[in-house]
């Protein structure tokens, strides 16, 4: 019995092993899954919680990567440090791509590619340019915000960049000269200094070199699994697209002008509710974009006097004061973004551009114009509302009408009334003149 009992386990034994190898190998040849999101344009509240919730989806699903395709010409430094610090402390690879060829990885895109795991660069694309923004004008912050607020700013922006480059063994003197000066490479070249591990034409092409390498993850060896990898796409919700759409200069302008037209149409048209309610929704969107943008609170009232200006020009229709909105609407423009702010790294100026600001402030004055022509034009036309709106309707009597009194309907409604001529029931009647709430009418003459 012994014997055989034996036996027994060992068979048992033997099949668990089996059935492990065989879950094993099963497991290795399913395809890897890879989650994959883009970042493109700046990086701004929106792009960076969206990246971050990237990251965080990847670790829960369990994929065996994070791939996120870059293109950006840099953006907001605090936006830019919650990103790196979710690639830091992510528990599953970041795989960076900078692409497709004509991409580029400017300014904050610089702090985010050194991040990841694994960086990449399509042919054609670039990287660098990330000294602390030559300002939101084009300007040094030396030049603008004094040498001391340079100093800082660069000092802390150069250990910000090495910190990254050292944890993740790039090449830290490549890294603080792209912040001290302003140095960009292309992707040849950055593979050369050790800035990136790979040049790949495409996504597919960077997952297959991928393949087989480890990395450390979390304090731990990964090798990662990426060959012929499923993609899953990864989408940002309603509120972070909602957030990165309105992250642009443009956009912000174009909101505060429809949000001053809209509300001064309501005000000097009471009762049409549709522009009142419009300009309170693009107000609500442009203070919400404002939060995410170096925003000028005096540039802001130029462009609120513009659009004051023009509703006055419907009252006085002189002219000057059209033009000084105008005038005050395109100055707000120039003036809207905030000309230095240390919290923005971009590789290239952010401001309205001429093409967006000069149509849309014609276009704000040509509607003040239209609704100045058509208040003058109401202006002629006889008074249709209250007593004056009943002299000249026609209407029939309800029973008999003499000077001592009766009764007719007119404009829908039943009036008393009196008549020099006795009219019989049924007669057809119009309104000479009101007095109180009593019409004086005469017959209608066939």
């Amino acid at each position: 019995m012994g014997g055989i009992g034996h036996s027994l386990w060992g068979v048992l034994v033997l099949g668990v092993v089996l059935l492990g190898q065989a879950t094993s190998r099963a497991e290795a040849l399913a395809p890897a899954v890879v989650s994959h999101c883009v970042l493109e344009g700046t990086v701004d509240a929106g792009s960076s919680a969206f990246l971050i919730d990237c990251v965080r989806r990847a670790q829960e699903a369990g994929h065996q990567a994070l791939l996120i395709r870059i293109d950006t010409p840099g953006g907001e430094l605090e936006s830019t440090r919650d990103i790196v610090r979710a690639f830091l402390g992510a528990r599953v690879p970041v795989l960076v791509w900078v692409g497709p060829s004509g991409a580029r990885a400017g300014s904050a895109g610089v702090f985010i590619t050194l991040a990841s795991h694994l960086a990449a660069m399509a042919p054609g694309t670039n990287i660098g340019a990330a000294h602390p923004i030559v300002g939101l004008s084009g300007q040094d912050p030396e030049v603008a915000g004094g040498k001391e607020m340079a100093r800082k700013i660069e000092n802390d922006a150069v250990a910000f960049v090495e910190a990254i480059a050292r944890q993740r063994g790039r090449n830290v003197e490549w890294a603080i000269s792209a912040v001290k000066q302003s140095e960009s490479i292309p992707a040849e070249k950055a593979l050369e200094l050790h800035v990136i591990e790979h040049v790949a034409s495409t996504r597919e092409a960077l997952l297959e070199w991928a393949d087989g390498r480890s990395v450390t993850v979390a304090d731990k060896s990964v090798k990662l699994r990426t060959a012929n990898a499923q993609l899953v796409e990864l989408a940002p919700s309603f509120s972070q697209r909602l957030l990165h759409a309105l992250a642009q200069p443009a956009v912000v302008y174009i909101l505060f002008l429809l949000s001053g037209l809209g509300i001064a149409v309501e005000l000097t048209h009471p009762g049409l509710f549709a522009p009142g309610l419009l300009g309170v929704v693009c107000l609500v969107l442009a203070l919400l974009a404002s939060s995410v943008l170096p925003v000028r609170t005096g540039a802001i009232v130029l462009l609120l006097l513009g659009v004051a200006l023009l509703v006055a020009e419907l009252f006085v229709t002189s002219g000057l004061l059209g033009a000084a909105g105008l005038g005050l609407l395109v100055l707000g423009g120039v003036f809207l973004m905030d000309r230095f702010d240390p919290r923005w790294f971009l590789d290239s100026p952010l401001r309205v551009p001429l093409r967006t600001m000069l149509p849309t402030a014609v276009f704000v004055a040509g509607a003040a114009v239209y609704l100045a022509f058509r208040a003058a034009e109401t202006r002629r036309k006889p008074q249709l509302a209250g007593d004056m709106g009943l002299v000249g309707e026609v209407g029939h009597a309800l029973d008999n009408v003499s000077p001592s009194g009766g009764e007719v309907f007119v404009h829908g409604e039943r009036w008393s009334a009196v008549s020099s001529t006795p009219l019989l029931p049924g007669t057809r009647v119009v309104v000479r003149r009101v007095e109180g709430l009593t019409l004086f009418v005469d017959e209608v003459k066939a």
